[in-house]
């Protein structure tokens, strides 16, 4: 069993649709729904024709015909709310992974990540309103909360968007929840892919933004399982936060490469030190549940029974804060390299 893997959830007959699904995370989500559920349908819905059109031929090589038959694969844009509700009729569940995600993009290009990120957002939940879906799970990333960044601030706004849309639900009974997780090993765009290419170039040294940093790493099959579980146990309104191990981007230098040297480039813009993904001002609506922490809405005005409530799991202190550099979980370098070879053999 996996550090967040899903005990009793049946998605067994169910309509399910990801935003994004072409992703990094859609890919491998879509996989294991197909390898422990029987879906009625499950729908891709994305924007690149390509990227679908090899993902069908990827899902061919590895599931059964049976099994491919329930995939649909629907082109549109997050950014167009009338594709969007055309694409959610009938669905059960939604999980928003579709985003901009690139820091150093979103500073440069802010006007485009907020139509995605944000409005975006708003266009998934008044679509999946429409359609009267049952659940709906975003993804968020560490960088929303204290956002010092364009892509932090719109994933935050996102956030908000989420959480609020419970209360607009009404007698129609669609409950949102996001899960927030850190960086994910191997996936696009992180530095884990990026250095194993400079590695296999025969690097000897390795660029680093600052011999100060850490970060908090899962893996994608842990973050898959997070949502799925997540799904499992949500009220509506919550943000999830996976209790998740930190490591020291030297560490991480040293791990993938001993001996190698270390080539400081300075920080990026809107790149943080540290990432956190609770603050303070969070803990005083934070319930621990075992595995994880859930983030609980302050604002309700709809049937929600919260986790902390008459004997349920323990609140944090008040003064919690949850941040890569104050982490009691540290990644070593061997299991950095399991993570890595996980991702490998995927």
């Amino acid at each position: 069993m996996g550090r967040f893997k899903p005990t009793d959830l049946d998605l067994d007959g169910k309509v399910i649709l990801v935003t994004g699904g072409t992703g990094s995370f859609g890919k491998r989500f879509v996989e294991a729904v197909l390898c422990r559920y029987a879906p009625r349908k499950l729908i891709v819905y994305s924007r690149d024709e390509l990227k679908q059109s090899e993902m069908q031929l990827e899902l061919r090589e590895r599931f059964s015909p049976e099994q491919c038959a329930r995939m649909r694969f629907f082109i549109g844009d997050v950014r167009d709310r009338a594709r969007l509700t055309l694409a959610l009729r009938g669905v059960d569940i939604v999980i928003h992974a579709a985003a901009l995600k690139q820091v150093p993009a979103a500073e440069y290009n802010p006007s485009e990540c907020i139509a995605t990120n944000v409005m975006g957002a708003e266009n998934v939940v008044w679509a999946c309103l429409t359609n009267r879906v049952r659940q709906v799970i975003a993804l968020s990333t560490d960088k929303a909360c204290n956002p010092i960044n364009l892509y932090g601030a719109t994933k935050l706004a996102s956030d908000k968007t989420f959480v609020a849309a419970n209360n607009l639900s009404g007698d129609i009974g669609t409950r949102f929840s996001v899960v927030r997780y850190g960086n994910v090993v191997g996936s696009r765009g992180s530095v884990v892919p990026l250095y194993q290419r400079l590695i296999a170039n025969g690097a000897r040294s390795l660029p680093v933004t600052d011999p100060r940093m850490t970060r908090f790493w899962i893996t994608l099959a842990e973050g898959v399982d997070f949502v799925l579980s997540s799904l499992q146990v949500m009220r509506g309104g919550e943000i999830f936060v996976p209790k998740i191990p930190s490591m020291k981007i030297t560490d991480l230098v040293a791990a993938m490469c001993p001996g190698a040297g270390v080539e400081v480039v300075g920080i990026r813009p809107g790149e943080k030190l540290h990432e956190m993904m609770i603050s303070a001002d969070d803990a005083r609506t934070t319930a621990e549940l075992g595995d994880r922490y859930a983030i609980e809405p302050a604002f309700v005005e709809y049937p929600r029974v919260p986790f902390r409530l008459n004997g349920g799991p323990a609140s944090v202190p008040e003064d919690f804060c949850y941040a890569s550099d104050t982490n009691s979980e540290w990644l070593t370098a061997e299991g950095l390299m399991a993570m890595v070879e996980e991702k490998a053999a995927a």
